[in-house]
């Protein structure tokens, strides 16, 4: 079984859409498998993440900002891709350094998920996107 899943984003950060990717899996009822999922872009990751605490979400985003700042910023004048804005080449190297894909076991027709565990896409550009997650169930 497949699904597209878009999420819209509004700059960078964590947007969660495991309520999403349950219904579906809901929807597909079974009893076991293996879910993955894979984020169609080169600027943005996934991450499986504490979903009760919304600081966890914006610590993330900020330290992978102090670490890969944008272009403007003088410690990363080395880099050459740099004709789509001062944020697009550091967003290559966050989804570089970052999942692009997660596997979630499905077991008694759930994601095995922890307690406080949420899928997210993590946006790097400060654009607002519409991000395509594939997802295969099998």
């Amino acid at each position: 079984m497949n699904h597209l899943f878009e999420i819209a984003t509004n700059g960078p950060g964590l947007y969660e859409f495991t309520r999403e990717v349950s219904k579906w899996v809901d929807l597909a009822n079974v009893d076991e498998a293996l879910l993955t999922l894979f984020v169609r872009h080169t600027s943005a990751s996934l991450l499986i993440q504490e979903n009760a605490d919304p600081e966890v979400r914006s610590d993330l985003t900020e330290f992978f900002h102090r670490l890969v700042p944008p272009t403007t910023d003088p410690s990363m004048r080395y880099l050459t891709h740099t004709y789509e804005g001062p944020d697009d080449m550091p967003a290559h190297i966050k989804a570089a350094m970052l999942p692009i894909s997660l596997q979630i076991p499905v077991i008694s027709g759930r994601l095995a998920l922890g307690t406080w565990q949420g899928i997210y896409l993590f946006e790097h550009r400060r654009a607002a996107h519409r991000r395509q997650v594939a997802a295969v169930l099998r």
